[in-house]
């Protein structure tokens, strides 16, 4: 999806949540001055013609591992329940919440963090991306620039799929989504449901 598409839905999104656009592209500034490179071919290469499966982490996710083929992408710490099966992941969509310095192993033995910006989370990027040793890209949700991209797609569980399709993915999978959870908060529930509406405009139902 390119930024034209996306920009209506974003606009919808800052509405609804509260969010302030000039904080997330201030996000972005900094994601971008802390990159070294641009591993966009490395992420289009696990993408190009090929399955993905997109894993979530919702609690679902240990009995779906079964699902799995392909390249694996995985939804922030959705990537530790993969780590503890023996499933090393692709690549890893995080916006650092969460973080732990089992991603900076995983990333050491070759996996992708594609590290997204938004306005909250500004200490974040300058503490864990200078950390990552291995392949890193970064994202924004505002208008892109060099080295940043924005394929479209709001949360970690949903950014996967809008960069897999964007990117020229053959079919996409998907593992630990479960878009109807109740026990979360108000916010948390918020953003299932545009992950729901978001995946449906890419012709996936969840």
């Amino acid at each position: 999806m390119e930024f034209e598409e996306w920009e209506p839905y974003y606009l919808e999104i800052l509405d609804e949540f509260g969010f302030d656009r000039t904080s997330d592209e201030s996000a972005a500034q900094v994601l971008a001055s802390l990159l070294l490179t641009d591993c966009l071919p490395l992420l289009a290469a696990l993408c190009r013609k090929k399955t993905v499966t997109v894993c979530g982490n919702a609690p679902c996710l240990e009995h779906d591992l079964d699902r799995i083929q392909g390249s694996v992408f995985a939804a922030d710490a959705a990537c530790l329940v993969l780590a503890r099966a023996g499933i090393r992941p692709d690549a890893v969509f995080t916006d650092l919440d969460g973080v732990t310095d089992d991603y900076l192993a995983l990333n050491r033995e070759g996996t992708l963090m594609v590290v997204h910006a938004h306005g909250d989370n500004i200490p974040l990027l300058r503490y864990w991306t200078p950390r990552f040793k291995g392949p890193v890209l970064g994202t924004t949700q505002a208008l892109p620039f060099p080295p940043l991209y924005n394929f479209g797609g709001f949360s970690d569980g949903d950014r996967p799929a809008f960069a897999a399709v964007h990117l020229g993915a053959d079919r996409l999978l998907f593992a630990g989504f479960d878009l109807d959870d109740q026990s979360v908060g108000p916010v948390k529930r918020g953003k299932l449901r545009w992950a729901r509406r978001l995946l449906a405009v890419l012709g996936y139902a969840c």
